[in-house]
């Protein structure tokens, strides 16, 4: 992580977790119009409840951040602040995050070659060790692979739309028999 985006984590995690939330990602950086600080939230006890990140809850944390970001005072310069649910495609970062989605299809792609490739697209199997030294197991093309977490540059989940459509359709279902 850059050195600038981990201060901001660090600024930003104590905030969103002191709202009951679970900082997911944070980007940061230039876009065409301006500085833009992402951050993605997550229900701290979403598997548990399964309850979706709601307006209301980024509008909160927005607050709460945007006011911790100005008392710092760590970004000397005008910019976005948005907050966002990290979405059907959820980034993966941490090996909690694995942990958590053990079954699901994944794309990884890491800083360097593991077992000769980059790009990893499959199933998580297994997510063991510790945050700083875990192992993520992701079966690809009928053969398990050990990627280590600090080896990974980016990851995120795969949608399963096909689970996605039947869920909407249960769910309009619902609506039209109520």
């Amino acid at each position: 992580m850059r050195k600038d985006n981990q201060q901001l984590w660090q600024l930003a995690e104590p905030t969103v977790q002191g709202g009951g939330y679970e900082l997911v990602e944070l980007q940061w950086h230039r876009e065409q119009d301006g500085w833009v600080l992402r951050v993605f939230i997550d229900r701290a006890d979403a598997t548990t409840t399964g309850a979706a990140i709601a307006f209301d809850d980024c509008e909160r944390v927005s607050r709460d951040l945007s006011a911790a970001l100005d008392v710092s005072d760590a970004i000397p310069h005008a910019y976005r602040l948005e907050v966002s649910s990290p979405g059907i495609d959820r980034p993966m970062r941490r090996l909690r995050d694995f942990r958590r989605f053990v079954g699901a299809k994944v794309k990884i792609r890491t800083t360097d070659a593991v077992e000769g490739r980059r790009n990893f697209s499959g199933t998580i199997r297994d997510a063991r060790g510790s945050e700083c030294d875990g192992v993520v197991e992701v079966e690809c093309d009928g053969s398990p692979y050990q990627v280590p977490v600090n080896a990974i540059a980016r990851a995120h989940l795969v949608p399963d739309w096909d689970a996605e459509f039947r869920k909407a359709h249960k769910n309009d279902d619902r609506s039209m028999s109520a």
